[in-house]
Order: C-alpha cells, then sequence, then structure tokens
C-alpha cells in the first residue's frame, strides 16, 4: 500500500482530476444551451474534459507504473491549468501549462518505450504525441475541430494501446498485430491532414476508427471475459460497448464527411468521447483505482446503472443531432451528465466500502 503522504498526493491529483471533470460537465451542459451560472465556462469544456480531466488521470496512472517522482509533473501540471481555466483566468496560462504537462508525457513515454520496446507502448507514445500536438495547436489559437481531432487521437490511440497491453498474452497473429500498427498509423495520417474537418482527414478518421474497432473487438480478451461474472463481465461489457460506439464514430465520419461545427459534428465526437471514452473509464475504474490507491474497490451491481444511462443518453442526443431536434439533445447531454456523476457517485462509494474493508482487516489483524 502506498506510504501515507504518496497516497495524499495521489487523492489531491484525482480530486483535482474530479473538480476538472465536474466543471468541464458544467460546460458542456452550456454548450448546447442550458441555462445555468458561470456561462464563460462554456468555451472551456474541451480542455477542461480531455487535459484537465483525462490528461490528469492517465498521466497519474503512468507516473505511477514509471515509478519516477518527476513523472508526476505531467499531473500536476495539467491539475493546474485546470484550476486556472476554472478561476476564470485568460486561457493562456492553462494552455501552457497543459502543453507542458503533455510534453512531459511524451517524455514519460519515451522511458517506457527504452524500457520496454513493443508495439502497445509504442501506440500509447503516438497518443502522448497527438495530446502534445492538439494542446500546441489549441495554444495557438487553431479551430477546435482540428485540434479535437487530436485530443480523439490522443485518448483513442492510448486506449489502443492499452488494450493492446492487456491482451499481449493471447496468440495474436503477427500479422494481426501488423494491421493494428497500420490501423494506427493510418489514424495519425488522418490528423496531418486535418481529422474530421476536412475530406481526406473525415475519410481516414473515418477508416480509422471503424479498423481500430473491430480489431479490438475480435482480439481484446473481453470477449473472453464476458462469459464470467462479476467484474470480469461487467468490465467486458464496458469494453464491448465502448467498441461499438468507436465503430459508430468511425462510420458517422465516412458518412458525412467533413464536419467543423454543428450537430453533425456534435454527433462524430461525441460517439467517440462518450460512448468509447467513457465506457473505457467506466470499465476501467474498479481495476485503477485500486492500483492508484491502494485501496481495493469491491465490485457492485450498481455499477452497470451509470452504463445502461450512458447509452441511452447517447441515443437520445443522436436522435436530437439527426432529427434535428434541439430538445432531444439537450436532454441527451443532460443524461450523460447524470450517467457520468452517478458513475462518480458509485466509484467513490466503492472506494469507501474498499477503505473501510481494508481498515477492519488491518484493525482485526493488530487484535490477533
Amino acid at each position: 500500500m502506498p506510504a501515507a503522504p504518496l497516497r495524499f498526493s495521489r487523492v489531491a491529483l484525482l480530486g483535482v482530476g474530479a473538480v476538472a471533470l465536474v466543471a468541464g460537465l458544467w460546460a458542456g451542459l452550456l454548450r448546447i444551451g442550458w441555462a445555468l451560472p458561470h456561462a464563460r465556462l462554456g468555451v472551456d469544456h474541451g480542455p477542461l474534459m480531455i487535459s484537465g480531466f483525462f490528461g490528469t488521470l492517465i498521466g497519474l496512472e503512468r507516473a505511477v507504473a514509471l515509478g519516477r517522482a518527476w513523472a508526476y509533473a505531467v499531473p500536476v501540471l495539467t491539475a493546474a491549468g485546470a484550476l486556472v481555466l476554472i478561476a476564470g483566468v485568460p486561457a493562456g496560462p492553462a494552455a501552457i501549462a497543459m502543453c507542458a504537462g503533455s510534453a512531459g508525457l511524451v517524455a514519460v513515454s519515451a522511458v517506457v518505450i527504452r524500457r520496454q520496446p513493443a508495439l502497445f507502448t509504442a501506440t500509447m507514445a503516438c497518443g502522448a504525441l497527438a495530446w502534445l500536438v492538439g494542446n500546441a495547436l489549441w495554444l495557438a489559437g487553431r479551430e477546435m475541430a482540428e485540434v479535437a481531432s487530436w485530443w480523439v487521437g490522443f485518448l483513442v490511440l492510448t486506449i489502443a494501446g492499452e488494450r493492446l497491453e492487456l491482451s499481449r498474452l493471447l496468440p495474436i497473429a503477427a500479422g494481426s498485430r501488423a494491421l493494428f500498427a497500420a490501423l494506427a498509423g493510418l489514424l495519425l495520417a488522418a490528423l496531418t491532414r486535418g481529422g474530421v474537418s476536412s475530406d481526406a482527414g473525415a475519410v481516414l478518421i473515418g477508416a480509422a476508427l471503424v479498423g481500430l474497432a473491430a480489431w479490438l473487438l475480435l482480439h481484446d480478451i473481453a470477449h473472453r471475459t464476458i462469459r464470467q461474472t462479476g467484474l470480469p463481465r461487467y468490465s467486458a461489457v464496458c469494453l464491448m460497448s465502448g467498441y461499438a460506439w468507436l465503430g459508430a464514430g468511425g462510420m458517422l465520419s465516412l458518412w458525412l464527411g467533413p464536419v467543423a461545427a454543428g450537430p453533425q459534428y456534435d454527433a462524430v465526437l461525441h460517439a467517440v468521447l462518450l460512448g468509447f471514452v467513457f465506457a473505457m473509464i467506466f470499465g476501467h475504474a474498479p481495476i485503477v483505482f485500486p492500483a492508484l490507491l491502494g485501496i481495493p474497490v469491491p465490485f457492485r451491481p450498481a455499477f452497470y446503472g451509470p452504463l445502461l444511462l450512458l447509452q441511452l443518453s447517447l441515443l437520445v442526443r443522436l436522435f436530437g443531432d439527426f432529427a434535428p431536434l434541439w430538445p432531444a439533445r439537450q436532454w441527451g447531454g443532460l443524461l450523460g451528465v447524470a450517467a457520468v456523476v452517478l458513475f462518480l457517485a458509485n466509484t467513490i462509494g466503492g472506494v469507501r466500502d474498499g477503505w473501510r474493508s481494508s481498515r477492519a482487516r488491518r484493525s482485526g489483524g493488530a487484535a490477533c
């Protein structure tokens, strides 16, 4: 179990990440038209979610895995950037801090590759590089659709690399691994061509996302663990639903072509960033939190509730995007926020139960 000061620092960083998540969700509701206070937050929805929450969480996870004190600069910088945005300071200082944090993750990835050269470490390094490019473009004031495409690349490549790592003990043929590498390369090529906002980029990113979704559905260990019970089945259900939404986002990009704003842009981005990425977060949280905090998180059937609500919210939101029916889009967004908030409540409850259980075991051992 981590020493008390180290555990406290991890809890503090997770806490700031959670604050960034809540602020980002609030900003998202503002962007789809809900009349809420602090309307200025609406413009910071993307940075708060991608760098403030996901960047802090992924940076903390990598720092713990690497075991080097300097690696904690990554989540510290992104958490600081998130707090700057929430405080209402102009975005420049936050963008600089988040750029520095993403550059730190590239450095962490380079160390990891030197220690363990493999396809999955290279894929995650490419994800870190995509995050750095996206943050640099945001700092430079480029169009948000181009920036968001690089951010999508960051999360998709990071998650795909992590899933490849967890499936490395499966008998995956060399040809299949080569196909995975080609699809990751295709996604990077799509980003250099403008991502979802350009003709060539939209086609390439759509093909890459569909291909990666199909590859992961076929090769991920989740297609075995879904036959089990409890936490393994829950995690597998989260993963499989996420891959379905990743493929849906890719097919939408192929069908719609270049999009830079509006309901169709909303549909493509949120199929991936909500349907895929948050399903991964839901499925990994009961595994990641024990590793970060040294506290077990017991599985509870209530974990399925947020996942089901997430699916419903996306269906309502995409219906609103294509009908087009603005109130449906708004209510879909609100249901999505409710799903994430319910997930946070379940996770906090699980951590609390795990902490109480650990304390009871330690007390029992001391009494003996």
